[in-house]
């Protein structure tokens, strides 16, 4: 199905280079839309962050036709182009491999198995959600919708393409990105899709971690994130993939604890598209869940291998962040001796004050109240005082 009806937003919200990208291959004789989330985040009154593109073009033809853009991937082949500090993803129509072709395929040419390229309606149907599968043409302003994706935005639904149980078999990533989706958008989830996501839950451990790694810093981004979780925990996905984080959810003062701190990260300073600062907060949140609000010893908390377990093994934190972490947690304290700061000498004031950790320590300080306003203030202006001097 195809419908004129066009996004409900002002042209400036579409992205120049975008747009410039769409009409060079129109120009060149190549069908080519945007699509994916920055068309439903269009529709549903979100200013996008990326624009993905996709095209009747085959990779080496795009790479031809725009500047600055080189194909990438083995099994996924796309082009990224590159226009400032922005990339843009452009694919070529794909449509599914059918079992004789999935027959055919020698060993050895497996790698082409996700590069067979097809129609712009193929390409729709083998997308995950509805919503996500509305291409659109900022040239002519068109939506094309091949999935019933439009009216699925319009009535706030989250809808999966297929049936929901083969899907999320063939990628249990996708119930991490239902469940994240859901709440970004504020959208319901279609009820066989939820009742597959509750059936499939154990299909997760199957998933890599640098992919559920990459699902928890999207969900630590969500204005909610505490709900996000909490849904993830009623739909038991917790205990299958974070069971520490489970345990902490089994224990209603425990996860208000984790909840009031997590719902602090946003107003705490903490750079969000910063991975180390955003599981910094994450994993203090879970700390004051877990250990207490008291001083922490290091037997009891830093050397507990079960917490460098749920760290590295289940939240997929990687080691020198892991060192971060700690390191900015355990210099909390001495923000608390101001007085002891203030005798030191100004050479050793800088020291303190551009250690590696020190301002990630501010900011979990104010996640935590453990800081009077003076003494925020105190810190920010030695912060001032040294800070252009950091190396």
């Amino acid at each position: 199905m195809n419908s004129t009806k066009k996004p409900q937003l002002h042209e400036d919200w579409i992205d120049p280079y975008a747009f410039r990208i769409v009409k060079n291959l129109q120009d060149s004789g190549f069908e080519t839309y945007l699509v994916g989330g920055c068309v439903r985040d269009l529709l549903v009154g979100i200013h996008p962050k990326d624009f993905d593109i996709a095209t009747s073009a085959l990779p080496n033809q795009v790479r031809k036709k725009i500047s600055n853009a080189y194909v990438i991937g083995r099994r996924f082949k796309l082009v990224l182009a590159k226009r400032g500090d922005h990339q843009y993803e452009i694919a070529t129509f794909r449509r599914n491999i059918t079992t004789d072709e999935l027959a055919s395929v020698n060993e050895e040419d497996s790698v082409d198995g996700d590069n067979y390229f097809g129609t712009c309606e193929e390409d729709a149907k083998r997308r995950d959600f509805t919503a996500n599968a509305v291409f659109y043409d900022p040239v002519k302003d068109k939506l094309h919708d091949y999935v019933g994706g439009i009216e699925d935005i319009n009535n706030r639904v989250l809808r999966m393409i297929g049936d929901p149980k083969e899907r999320l078999i063939e990628d249990p990533i996708r119930i991490l990105r239902a469940v994240r989706l859901s709440h970004k958008l504020h959208f319901s989830i279609e009820s066989s899709m939820r009742a597959a996501i509750a059936e499939c839950s154990g299909e997760l451990k199957k998933s890599v971690l640098p992919r559920r790694r990459e699902e928890w810093l999207k969900f630590l981004r969500l204005n909610e994130p505490h709900l996000a979780f909490m849904e993830l925990f009623d739909l038991h996905i917790l205990e299958q993939i974070l069971p520490g984080l489970h345990s902490v959810f089994m224990d209603p003062n425990k996860m208000e604890t984790f909840e009031i701190h997590l719902a602090r990260i946003p107003v705490s300073g903490i750079n969000m598209q910063d991975p180390t600062e955003l599981l910094a907060g994450f994993m203090f949140a879970f700390m004051k869940a877990q250990y207490g609000e008291e001083i922490w010893s290091n037997e009891a908390v830093f050397d507990d291998p079960k917490l460098a377990y749920f760290m590295r093994e289940e939240l997929g934190v990687f080691k020198q962040e892991a060192i971060a972490i700690m390191s900015s947690i355990q210099l909390m304290p001495s923000l608390k001796k101001i007085d002891y700061y203030s005798r030191k000498g100004e050479r050793r004031q800088m020291a303190f004050v551009t250690n590696e950790g020190f301002d990630l320590a501010v900011k979990l300080s104010y996640l935590d109240y453990s800081l009077s306003a003076t003494e925020h203030q105190f810190w920010f202006q030695q912060i001032e005082k040294f800070g252009s001097l950091k190396s």
